[in-house]
């Protein structure tokens, strides 16, 4: 994309992601990848083996949209802009391709940003994203994941990969206006496919990928300006 362009992750994983409920384009730019059904993974960045909080959205025709993060036995955290009717989910493994699919019984959205709940029809017994109580500081080093594409223009990966960002602002804004968290590339950066993914600081979630322009920054929603309404929904 143009260096300029902004587009959500799902939609840049979906178009991140994160006859759909999502937004086809963020605010200043064309369709992304999640409207033309071309998902993307983290840009740079290395591979990893082991994940087990990591899940995978998928759409009614089971082709792949977003990231995701399983938080207890029945909830997955993602972005608002990729949920839909008739979404499946992938977990159990940081291969796509070998991950164990589960139904879901419903989704919650965010009244506060670019936040969903996604509610599995089974239990999934793991070790769950630990969710952050407050914002990283400026300036700190963070960690993002996602299956997005591996290059501007390339494919999407089947191993999850992740990143290391550098936290620029904690008020701006994700794809619905809520509070996000901004950040540059320090060993990689996100884009399509990776909506509803993770960024993770001292081993806690800190955001979900909203946003992002495919070059060397992205915006994450905040999980602390949303942790209220996720303890509400998920209980934890």
């Amino acid at each position: 994309m143009p260096t300029r362009r902004t587009m959500t992750l799902v939609g840049a994983a979906l178009a991140l992601l994160f006859g759909t409920a999502l937004p086809a384009t963020a605010a200043d730019g064309p369709p992304g990848p999640e409207a033309t059904g071309t998902p993307a993974p983290i840009i740079g960045g290395t591979t990893v083996t082991d994940a087990p909080w990591a899940a995978s959205i998928y759409r009614s025709g089971g082709s792949f949209t977003c990231s995701g993060t399983i938080i207890a036995p029945t909830w997955v955290l993602t972005a608002q802009h990729c949920v839909s009717a008739g979404i499946t989910v992938r977990v159990g493994s940081v291969y796509r391709s070998r991950a164990t699919t589960i139904g879901v019984a419903s989704y919650q959205v965010s009244p506060r940003g670019d936040l969903a709940l996604v509610q599995l029809s089974s239990p999934h017994t793991t070790a769950y994203s630990q969710l952050a109580d407050a914002n990283p500081p400026v300036g700190s080093t963070n960690q993002i994941c996602g299956w997005g594409r591996t290059s501007y223009n390339g494919a999407t990966s089947d191993q999850l990969k992740c990143a290391d960002v550098r936290v620029t602002s904690t008020t701006c804004r994700d794809y619905y206006n809520g509070q996000a968290i901004c950040s540059s590339r320090i060993t990689g950066n996100a884009w399509s496919g990776d909506s509803g993914g993770p960024q993770r600081y001292n081993g806690q979630q800190v955001g979900v990928a909203s946003t992002a322009d495919g070059r060397s920054t992205q915006q994450y929603g905040s999980v602390p300006y949303n942790r209220s309404w996720i303890r509400s929904v998920a209980g934890v």
